[in-house]
């Protein structure tokens, strides 16, 4: 298949390994942002390739791991009450609230339903007119424009009896937060290249010059990583601190303008709670005031919410790239993706699951 069989080619990431081992000289630890590198990265072995110089750490490009957990017990409060039909992907349904989570909620007779886009949702509310059909609209800057358009759609139908759960979450803000912190080891990072297909690199322009970091927006393929990971690493042996876009058959610097246009239709910034992490200011996008009928918080008033973590998981940490999964004393033994604790195990994306799965134990 073009763009992908070309980018799994052994004998070209072998050659491009080569290339970093022999221009590394310094110990750099470099952090992916999104989730779907860090489980190619573990999958095709990349981690364990490269020279020991290079250090891989896991940022907080889950949405998943990162929606708070005061909104997944907002949903499963609002897929708790009988005239309900909760819509959501089906990562979020394993994720723990504080006492349950949503296949809880649906084996005890709750209509909850997997689907694969918000305009599946729109459709089921259609078919429904006597239920409230709500979708639990998660994610990056990537999901946004689908999940901001449903909204879109079922005003233009007349739809009433549609909401939107919104926890939308953006990639810039929290590396401004990862980079701001004392504790921050990172020393360059691979961007997101879903993420910027859709808003661009330009956001990223300023964090790089800012805190002199170089920033390569990486594909997903084994040769997209490691072409990255090279240019990573020729900029910190060099002493640079740029933009590159190794990305470029999907990413330009301005983006996809149109989806931009509707998520600015639909949304404005907010300040958003990432769970494990904390508020951080202006990272998230909520409903505008004038499509306030469509938000599943007012329109079933779950605001007074408490919730409850667990005291042992250190998802928060991990998402962060202060600790690895394996330096949790829970990884593999009470936690495991049957029994999670937290959302990182429970994820496709999630770092632990990733350890888990392809067997980084140590």
């Amino acid at each position: 298949m073009r763009f992908i069989n070309e980018f799994r080619e052994a004998p070209l990431v072998k050659g491009v390994l080569e290339q970093i081992r022999r221009i590394v000289t310094r110990r750099w630890v470099i952090m992916e942002i999104c989730g779907g590198q860090t489980h190619a990265l573990l999958k095709y072995g990349l981690d364990q390739l490269l020279p020991e110089q290079i250090e891989l750490v896991h940022g907080p490009g889950c949405p998943v791991c990162v929606t708070s957990l005061e909104l997944v017990d907002k949903a499963i409060a609002i897929a708790s009450q009988p005239n309900v039909i909760f819509c959501s992907y089906g990562d979020m349904l394993r994720v723990p609230g504080s006492e349950r989570d949503l296949f809880s909620v649906r084996a005890m007779g709750g209509q909850v339903r997997v689907v694969y886009s918000p305009l599946d949702a729109v459709r089921i509310a259609q078919g429904n007119p006597e239920k409230e059909v709500v979708f639990f609209a998660i994610g990056f800057e990537t999901t946004a424009p689908a999940n901001a358009m449903s909204v879109i759609q079922a005003k233009a139908q007349g739809i009433k009896n549609y909401s939107v759960l919104v926890s939308q979450v953006c990639v810039p803000p929290a590396m401004h937060a990862i980079l701001s912190s004392p504790e921050c080891r990172v020393q360059g990072f691979l961007a997101a290249g879903h993420v910027c297909t859709v808003m661009g690199y330009w956001e990223y322009l300023p964090i790089a010059e800012r805190y002199r970091v170089p920033i390569v927006v990486t594909g997903f393929e084994p040769l997209d990583l490691a072409q990255g990971i090279l240019r990573c690493v020729q900029q910190l042996e060099n002493d640079s601190a740029t933009v590159e876009n190794a990305y470029p058959r999907a990413v330009t610097k301005d983006g996809n303008q149109t989806a931009q246009s509707i998520i600015n239709k639909v949304y404005e910034p907010c300040d958003r709670n990432w769970r494990g992490i904390g508020t951080i200011p202006m990272s998230g996008w909520k409903l505008r005031p004038e499509w306030a009928e469509y938000d599943a918080e007012k329109r079933f008033g779950v605001h007074d919410i408490q919730t409850k973590e667990s005291p042992v998981c250190i998802s928060g940490l991990i998402l962060q790239g202060l600790k690895k999964p394996p330096e949790c004393p829970a990884f593999g033994t009470i936690c495991t993706p049957q029994n999670p604790l937290g959302a990182t195990m429970v994820s496709s994306e999630g770092a632990c699951a990733a350890y888990y799965q392809y067997g980084r134990n140590a």
